[in-house]
């Protein structure tokens, strides 16, 4: 059996071997996320990655994701806000939504604040419980970590796995590895938003929501 450990601690060669298996689930299910029928909403919960800091309204990834696959996403992104106050919010959020399937990318401002990546990984885990007390699917989107070599922080993948979460992990490292995909150090832009969108699109699609 696959021990639930962090990849991180594993060579690069291994990890992405360690990855595909740990999505899996530690005991050994596939993380797979329900179909969505005509109807089904998604909310997008998150900060200001989610609400879209940086482009238009409509440019927000939450927004382009709507246009691309017919489902009404609603945008919850809250600018500036951490884990702390996110999981405050969510029960009230998923009452006023009712939500089939919950997009999570939270987190980062912890790190830009430096509040402690155990605090994050906490409130992470407590907010996937809640999503799935109330009967909804869930999805993360990994946020990096401050500093000059952009890559998902690992407890994320650590979260993703113990929990048998689907997530995607390269996206915003990506984005904001490339000044054409971003609006400021840690926002991206229209293009990058609508990266986003395609990339969180096809996480849905390769665990069957869509």
């Amino acid at each position: 059996m696959l021990p639930c450990i962090g990849a991180r601690n594993m060579l690069p060669v291994t990890r992405a071997v360690f990855l595909l298996l740990a999505l899996q689930g530690c005991g050994g299910e596939e993380a797979s996320l329900p179909k969505l029928a005509s109807g089904d909403v998604i909310l997008a919960f998150g900060n200001s990655l989610t609400f879209g800091t940086g482009a238009k309204p409509e440019q927000s990834y939450p927004a382009v994701l709507q246009a691309s696959i017919g489902h009404k996403v609603v945008n919850a992104g809250v600018p500036g806000e951490v884990t702390e106050n996110g999981l405050k919010r969510l029960r009230k959020v998923l009452d006023e939504v009712n939500p089939k399937l919950v997009v999570l990318c939270h987190g980062g401002n912890d790190m830009l604040r430096k509040k402690g990546k155990k605090n994050a990984e906490q409130n992470l885990r407590a907010m996937i419980r809640i999503i799935r007390e109330h009967g909804a699917a869930v999805v993360m989107v990994g946020v990096p970590d401050p500093g000059l070599f952009l890559s998902t922080a690992d407890l994320y993948e650590r979260v993703a796995a113990d929990l048998n979460v689907p997530i995607e992990t390269d996206i915003i490292p990506d984005l904001l590895g490339d000044n054409e995909f971003k609006s400021d150090h840690v926002h991206p832009n229209a293009k990058g938003y609508a990266r986003m969108a395609e990339a969180v699109e096809a996480l849905l699609q390769t665990h069957g929501a869509l």
